[in-house]
């Protein structure tokens, strides 16, 4: 049994739920779609029996997110956890040791490439009814937007740390396209017309890489081979995790 947990990253597709708390089922896919994970999905989907968990957005600001410790727990009992794009790649940055799966670039930048701040994959967006459609962009999108026009020599190095550093001042949850040109200007001259070629949204991409993996399209190797450094840690059930079991 497999189960994915998306929002935002994956709006728009058939992979996510457009009903206030249920769940989409996906017979032909072998699958289970539930919306952004909170604290306590994760346990719970492994007491449901689903032994393929894939995490890619989470819910953080009006509940708890996901704890690092259900991660474990599923893993003690023998699950797959896969993350990518958003609330997964950031826990898959922080459980691989233990053999969470990380795939994609937003992975990568978090476990290898020197990225800390959680809140560059946040972002605003719709309730489920409206299909989690995202209001405003991430900053992982914005870097990742600016490392290929920074590639293509649209812009030069120090129009990139201007651009960024403005961008990154922007309050996440107003942080759009729109508003990323008004803070730039008039600074960078053309900003939208030289930025808007590249704009990847890599949060997307990721979780489309995970979707991949998940149905089989590819192989479930991540982007890098990654060993558990503790094999043979144990699970330790801590008065904590009784409490969040409880």
């Amino acid at each position: 049994m497999k189960i994915l947990f998306a929002g935002p990253s994956l709006s728009g597709t058939e992979f996510v739920p457009v009903r206030g708390g249920e769940d989409r089922v996906l017979p032909e896919y072998g699958l289970t779609c539930r919306g952004p994970a909170k604290c306590g999905d994760i346990t719970h989907a492994v007491d449901q029996g689903f032994r393929v968990i894939a995490l890619v957005d989470g819910r953080f600001e009006d509940v708890a997110a996901v704890w690092h410790k259900e991660i474990l727990y599923a893993l003690s009992r023998g699950a797959t956890v896969y993350g990518a794009a958003s609330m997964g790649a950031l826990r898959a940055a922080e459980c691989h040791p233990f053999g969470m799966i990380g795939i994609g670039e937003v992975f990568e930048r978090y476990a290898f490439g020197g990225l800390e701040d959680d809140a560059a994959v946040a972002q605003v967006h719709a309730p489920p009814e409206f299909g989690y459609v995202a209001f405003s962009e991430a900053m992982v999108t914005i870097d990742a937007t600016l490392d290929a026009a920074l590639a293509a020599g649209t812009i030069d190095a120090g129009e990139y740390a201007l651009i960024r550093a403005r961008a990154d001042s922007v309050f996440f949850k107003e942080r759009t396209w729109r508003r990323v040109f008004e803070v730039v200007s008039p600074e960078i001259d053309r900003a939208a017309e030289r930025l808007k070629p590249h704009i990847r949204n890599i949060k997307r991409e990721d979780a489309s890489r995970l979707l991949d993996v998940l149905l089989e399209r590819k192989s479930a190797t991540p982007v890098r081979e990654l060993q558990p450094d503790f094999a043979g840690w144990q699970f330790n059930e801590t008065t904590q995790w009784s409490r969040l079991r409880a």
